[in-house]
Protein backbone atom coordinates (compact mmCIF):
# COMPACT_ATOMS: atom_id res chain seq x y z
CA UNK A 1 0.00 0.00 0.00
CA UNK A 2 1.20 2.90 -1.33
CA UNK A 3 1.17 6.45 1.46
CA UNK A 4 0.31 10.05 0.67
CA UNK A 5 2.41 12.41 1.57
CA UNK A 6 0.85 14.66 4.24
CA UNK A 7 -1.33 17.67 2.35
CA UNK A 8 0.06 21.03 3.07
CA UNK A 9 -2.06 23.62 4.59
CA UNK A 10 -2.32 27.18 3.55
CA UNK A 11 -1.84 29.68 6.23
CA UNK A 12 -3.85 32.41 5.99
CA UNK A 13 -2.53 35.90 7.30
CA UNK A 14 -5.51 37.05 9.31
CA UNK A 15 -5.02 34.35 11.69
CA UNK A 16 -1.73 33.38 13.05
CA UNK A 17 -0.48 32.69 16.80
CA UNK A 18 1.81 35.53 16.70
CA UNK A 19 -0.94 37.89 16.06
CA UNK A 20 -2.75 36.47 18.82
CA UNK A 21 0.33 36.45 21.49
CA UNK A 22 0.40 40.36 20.57
CA UNK A 23 -3.05 41.04 20.74
CA UNK A 24 -3.08 39.40 24.35
CA UNK A 25 0.15 41.09 25.26
CA UNK A 26 -1.25 44.44 23.95
CA UNK A 27 -4.80 43.74 26.13
CA UNK A 28 -2.68 43.17 29.21
CA UNK A 29 -0.49 46.09 29.05
CA UNK A 30 -3.39 48.32 28.21
CA UNK A 31 -5.65 46.94 31.60
CA UNK A 32 -2.50 46.92 34.12
CA UNK A 33 -2.23 50.92 32.25
CA UNK A 34 -6.13 51.98 32.94
CA UNK A 35 -5.60 49.85 36.63
CA UNK A 36 -2.67 51.87 37.36
CA UNK A 37 -4.65 54.85 36.37
CA UNK A 38 -8.02 54.00 37.90
CA UNK A 39 -5.84 53.93 41.64
CA UNK A 40 -3.65 56.92 41.30
CA UNK A 41 -6.40 59.30 40.38
CA UNK A 42 -7.47 59.78 43.63
CA UNK A 43 -4.01 60.30 45.12
CA UNK A 44 -4.08 63.75 42.21
CA UNK A 45 -0.03 62.41 41.41
CA UNK A 46 1.49 63.17 37.88
CA UNK A 47 3.11 60.52 36.08
CA UNK A 48 6.64 61.48 35.29
CA UNK A 49 7.93 58.23 34.19
CA UNK A 50 6.97 56.07 31.46
CA UNK A 51 8.12 52.70 33.14
CA UNK A 52 9.57 51.36 36.03
CA UNK A 53 10.54 48.82 38.49
CA UNK A 54 10.96 48.39 42.08
CA UNK A 55 12.39 45.68 43.92
CA UNK A 56 13.29 44.90 47.82
CA UNK A 57 16.18 42.32 48.63
CA UNK A 58 14.47 40.31 50.97
CA UNK A 59 17.71 39.28 52.39
CA UNK A 60 19.03 42.59 53.53
CA UNK A 61 15.78 44.40 54.52
CA UNK A 62 15.60 45.07 58.17
CA UNK A 63 11.34 45.78 57.87
CA UNK A 64 10.86 44.72 61.03
CA UNK A 65 13.20 47.24 62.68
CA UNK A 66 12.35 50.48 61.01
CA UNK A 67 9.35 50.35 58.19
CA UNK A 68 10.83 53.70 57.11
CA UNK A 69 10.39 52.99 53.39
CA UNK A 70 7.09 51.81 54.28
CA UNK A 71 6.16 55.62 56.08
CA UNK A 72 7.41 57.50 53.68
CA UNK A 73 5.74 56.09 50.39
CA UNK A 74 3.28 58.47 49.08
CA UNK A 75 1.31 56.14 47.77
CA UNK A 76 1.31 53.37 50.00
CA UNK A 77 2.59 51.10 47.15
CA UNK A 78 4.85 49.67 49.89
CA UNK A 79 2.77 47.62 52.43
CA UNK A 80 4.22 45.99 55.62
CA UNK A 81 2.52 42.20 55.81
CA UNK A 82 3.39 39.15 57.10
CA UNK A 83 7.18 39.92 58.62
CA UNK A 84 8.13 41.62 55.43
CA UNK A 85 7.32 44.22 53.41
CA UNK A 86 5.75 43.98 50.50
CA UNK A 87 4.74 45.80 47.06
CA UNK A 88 2.11 47.11 45.31
CA UNK A 89 3.50 47.64 41.15
CA UNK A 90 0.41 49.50 40.36
CA UNK A 91 0.69 52.29 43.16
CA UNK A 92 4.55 52.20 43.14
CA UNK A 93 5.22 56.13 41.13
CA UNK A 94 9.07 55.03 41.26
CA UNK A 95 9.65 58.45 43.22
CA UNK A 96 12.75 57.16 45.17
CA UNK A 97 11.46 58.13 48.70
CA UNK A 98 11.88 54.79 49.88
CA UNK A 99 15.55 54.36 48.25
CA UNK A 100 15.88 57.68 50.40
CA UNK A 101 14.75 57.02 53.70
CA UNK A 102 16.12 53.15 53.76
CA UNK A 103 18.93 52.04 56.10
CA UNK A 104 20.23 49.66 54.02
CA UNK A 105 22.06 50.26 51.21
CA UNK A 106 20.95 48.39 48.04
CA UNK A 107 18.36 46.84 49.70
CA UNK A 108 15.42 48.65 47.81
CA UNK A 109 16.25 49.30 43.89
CA UNK A 110 14.00 51.67 41.84
CA UNK A 111 14.56 51.05 37.71
CA UNK A 112 12.65 53.85 35.61
CA UNK A 113 12.58 55.06 32.34
CA UNK A 114 11.42 58.77 31.20
CA UNK A 115 9.14 59.62 28.57
CA UNK A 116 12.35 60.39 26.08
CA UNK A 117 14.20 57.01 26.55
CA UNK A 118 16.31 58.42 29.67
CA UNK A 119 16.76 55.16 32.28
CA UNK A 120 17.74 55.90 35.52
CA UNK A 121 18.55 53.11 38.19
CA UNK A 122 19.00 53.60 41.82
CA UNK A 123 19.56 52.11 45.17
CA UNK A 124 20.80 53.74 47.24
CA UNK A 125 20.63 57.34 48.93
CA UNK A 126 23.87 58.66 47.60
CA UNK A 127 23.42 57.42 43.91
CA UNK A 128 19.18 59.06 43.92
CA UNK A 129 20.58 62.53 45.51
CA UNK A 130 23.40 62.53 42.78
CA UNK A 131 20.98 61.75 40.22
CA UNK A 132 18.84 64.35 41.60
CA UNK A 133 21.21 66.85 41.55
CA UNK A 134 22.01 66.32 38.09
CA UNK A 135 18.77 66.20 36.65
CA UNK A 136 18.65 70.12 38.25
CA UNK A 137 22.09 70.87 36.83
CA UNK A 138 20.74 69.79 33.52
CA UNK A 139 17.55 72.04 33.94
CA UNK A 140 19.73 75.22 35.26
CA UNK A 141 22.07 74.99 32.16
CA UNK A 142 18.85 74.63 29.94
CA UNK A 143 17.38 77.60 31.66
CA UNK A 144 20.98 79.80 30.81
CA UNK A 145 21.03 78.51 27.62
CA UNK A 146 17.32 79.90 26.93
CA UNK A 147 18.28 83.65 28.25
CA UNK A 148 21.86 83.85 26.94
CA UNK A 149 21.93 81.46 23.85
CA UNK A 150 25.35 82.76 22.46
CA UNK A 151 28.38 84.71 25.05
CA UNK A 152 28.02 87.40 23.12
CA UNK A 153 24.36 87.95 24.49
CA UNK A 154 25.63 87.97 27.88
CA UNK A 155 28.63 90.53 27.34
CA UNK A 156 25.82 93.14 25.82
CA UNK A 157 23.63 92.73 28.88
CA UNK A 158 26.21 92.78 31.58
CA UNK A 159 28.92 94.57 30.60
CA UNK A 160 32.69 93.76 32.04
CA UNK A 161 33.77 96.28 34.10
CA UNK A 162 37.65 96.82 33.46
Amino acid sequence: MKQMPPKKRKHSKKATGQDMFRLLTETAREEKKNLRQELLAPLGLEEFFAKGNITINKRTCRGVECKLCVKACPTSALFWKAGEVGITQELCIYCGACVLSCIVDDCIKVVRKRADGTVESFSKPKSFTALQNDISGKKRFEMAKNVFPEPDNYLKRYKPTQ
